[in-house]
C-alpha cells in the first residue's frame, strides 16, 4: 500500500481549504494522519485565506471580509503554484464548511475542473445555512444567487469525483429548516458520520478515514498520528480588524515560547525562542523537545495573549497564533478553546482538575470555547484523552487560552 500511496501522491497533491473565519492550522491533525499513513509531507498543502470571514452581502465590498470571488481566486492561485512546484497534472481538494463552497465555485466557474481529480466537502452548507427570500446576496442563503447558481443543473462538475461528509443531526448549520442532509450533493458519494458536529466532520479521525479511503482506495492503518522525536515548527502571528479575524501578518508582536515542566503549567526556564515579528508576521523555526508541552506568549501594546498546547508531535510550518482583541481580556480567567470541534454538556466530557466544566450547555454543539474562573493556578484541562496544563490570566490586560486541537 505504501508504494501505491507514494505513487498516487506524486501525481495528486492534496490542498486543504479551511472555512469561514478559520485558518490553515485547523488541518494539522488531518495532515499529520495523512503523513502517518504514508502520504509524503511535500504533497500536503493548506491554504490560508487572507480575509477568511465572508461578506454579509456578497455583492458589497466590506473591509477585511471576502467575497466568493476573492476566495476562489486565492484558491486558484495556490492550485497553480502547487502544480508548478510539484509538476503534477492534477490536485485533490478537501474543504471544510465554507471552504467546500469555495471549491465548488472554483470548479464550476473558475476552470478548476481541468486540474482537480477529487473534491471532498466536509460539513459544507451546499443548500444553505438558511433559505430565505431576504438578502439574496448572502453567500449562505440557500435561496440566494450564489448557491442557486452553484446548484443549478448538475450539482457536480464533470470529470471530478465528489465526496461529501456530514453529521446525522449534530451540525448546527444543517438543521431542519434546510435539512440535515443539506450538505449532500446529488450524484456524489454522500457519507454520514453519526454523532459528529459541524467541524468534526472535517477534522475528526473518522472524517480523515473517509477522505483517505476516497483518495487512495484503501483504509488507513492508523487513526492516531505518530510522533517525531524532535519536530521542527514555525508559523505566523495574525490578528483582528475590528470584530473580524484576519490571516494578515501582524508586525510588532513580541513572541516567546517556553517549555513547561512535566505535568505542570510552570515554565521549565527561560524562553526557548524569543523574537519580535516584522511585517511578515513569521516566527521560527524552532526544534522542539519530544514529550514536553509548550506555552506560546504574544505581547503587543501593553496586552498579552498566551496559548497553552499539548505536545506538538510532528513538524509543521502552519502554527498560526491570533493576537486576540481587547474585548477578550479577562483577568483571573482561562479560555478553553476547541478549534476543531464544538462543545456541549453531556456529549463532551470536558474537565478541569478532574471536575466537569459546568458552564457548558446541553444539546446541539454550537460553541467552540468556554471561559472559566478557577480557584487554582495550575490547571489540568482534559477532553477525549488530550491533556493540557494551563494557568489562568493574572491581569485584566491578559488572555490565557488552553487550545485543544489534537483529537
Amino acid at each position: 500500500m505504501a508504494a501505491w500511496v507514494a505513487a498516487a501522491a506524486a501525481q495528486s497533491p492534496i490542498i486543504f481549504v479551511h472555512g469561514n473565519g478559520d485558518d490553515a492550522t485547523k488541518w494539522l491533525p488531518v495532515i499529520w494522519l495523512f503523513e502517518t499513513n504514508g502520504y509524503p509531507a511535500d504533497r500536503l498543502f493548506a491554504i490560508r485565506f487572507t480575509d477568511p470571514n465572508a461578506r454579509r452581502d456578497n455583492s458589497q465590498a466590506e473591509a477585511f471580509r471576502s467575497s466568493t470571488t476573492d476566495q476562489a481566486a486565492e484558491l486558484s492561485a495556490l492550485v497553480t503554484r502547487v502544480l508548478l512546484g510539484t509538476k503534477a497534472k492534477k490536485v485533490i481538494l478537501v474543504g471544510s464548511s465554507r471552504g467546500g463552497m469555495t471549491i465548488r465555485n472554483y470548479l464550476k466557474n473558475g476552470g478548476g475542473a481541468a486540474v482537480v481529480s477529487h473534491a471532498v466537502l466536509c460539513g459544507t452548507p451546499n443548500h444553505g445555512v438558511m433559505a430565505t427570500d431576504a438578502n439574496l446576496d448572502m453567500e449562505f442563503n440557500g435561496k440566494g444567487h450564489f448557491l442557486q447558481q452553484l446548484n443549478a443543473g448538475s450539482e457536480l462538475v464533470e470529470g471530478v469525483k465528489f465526496l461529501t461528509l456530514r453529521s446525522d443531526k449534530l451540525d448546527k448549520y444543517a438543521q431542519p429548516n434546510v435539512g440535515y442532509d443539506g450538505p449532500e450533493l446529488k450524484g456524489a458519494e454522500n457519507v454520514v458520520l453519526p454523532n459528529l458536529d459541524h467541524r468534526e466532520v472535517a477534522f475528526h479521525p473518522l472524517a480523515f478515514s473517509a477522505m483517505y479511503r476516497f483518495v487512495t482506495g484503501e483504509k488507513p492503518k492508523l487513526l492516531k498520528p505518530t510522533a517525531m522525536s524532535a519536530p521542527m515548527v514555525s508559523g505566523l502571528v495574525t490578528g483582528f480588524a475590528g470584530p473580524a479575524a484576519t490571516n494578515r501578518p501582524l508586525a510588532g508582536v513580541r513572541f516567546r515560547i517556553y517549555a513547561l515542566r512535566p505535568d505542570s503549567a510552570e515554565r521549565e526556564g527561560e524562553a526557548v525562542l524569543e523574537t519580535t515579528t516584522n511585517e511578515s508576521g513569521a516566527w521560527g523555526p524552532l526544534r522542539l523537545r519530544s514529550g514536553l508541552d509548550y506555552e506560546f506568549e504574544l505581547v503587543k501594546e501593553g496586552r498579552k495573549v498566551t496559548y497553552f498546547m499539548s505536545g506538538v508531535i510532528r513538524s509543521t510550518a502552519l502554527l498560526n497564533f491570533r493576537f486576540l482583541p481587547p474585548g477578550s481580556m479577562q483577568g483571573g480567567r482561562l479560555l478553553i478553546h476547541r478549534p476543531n470541534g464544538y462543545l456541549s454538556k453531556g456529549r463532551d466530557p470536558l474537565t478541569v482538575n478532574g471536575a466537569p466544566v459546568e458552564e457548558l450547555l446541553p444539546g446541539i454543539p454550537t460553541r467552540d470555547s468556554v471561559t472559566i474562573k478557577p480557584s487554582a493556578g495550575n490547571l489540568r484541562v482534559e477532553l477525549r484523552g488530550e491533556r493540557i496544563y494551563a494557568r489562568p490570566a493574572e491581569a485584566e490586560t491578559e488572555t490565557h487560552v488552553a487550545s485543544l486541537i489534537w483529537e
